[in-house]
């Protein structure tokens, strides 16, 4: 999987579960981020470029 901000590839856990976290964009699409671009940028940043 990669993040859908940055492009990078995202680590799973041994059960599958990735490390990061899904957010929905405003067409209600389940996008993924990564916990780099987590701390980059705020929650409205985030929102505003998926």
């Amino acid at each position: 999987m990669k993040c859908d901000i940055c492009g990078k590839k995202i680590e799973k856990t041994f059960l599958n579960k990735i490390v990061g976290s899904y957010m929905r964009n405003s067409k209600h699409k389940k996008k993924v981020v990564c916990p780099e671009c987590q701390k980059k940028y705020g929650k409205e940043e985030l929102l505003t470029k998926l």
